[in-house]
């Protein structure tokens, strides 16, 4: 499975600092080679932004998934993305 970002999510990315995008990056990485990404993810309640959410740190990335591909919707820190 691969990963991709919508514009915003890139925008949003893009802000953070270089070593937070790394981290961020890293993991996506990660959870993109494993067999069942999903099972590194929550279901979202609310789907605004997004069906599911990784957990990397204090950071959530909010994704839906599309054939194979992991489309990243927001990236947002924990305390500030659910917030509409």
């Amino acid at each position: 499975m691969n990963y991709l970002f919508r514009p915003s999510a890139e925008k949003q990315f893009a802000k953070l600092n270089s070593q937070t995008q790394s981290t961020i990056a890293k993991k996506l990485s990660f959870f993109a080679s494993m067999p069942n990404p999903l099972s590194y993810a929550k279901r979202l309640k609310h789907f605004e932004s997004g069906q599911y959410r990784f957990r990397i740190g204090d950071w959530r990335v909010a994704f839906d998934v599309q054939e194979q591909t992991i489309v990243i919707l927001a990236i947002g820190h924990r305390s500030e993305i659910y917030r509409e």
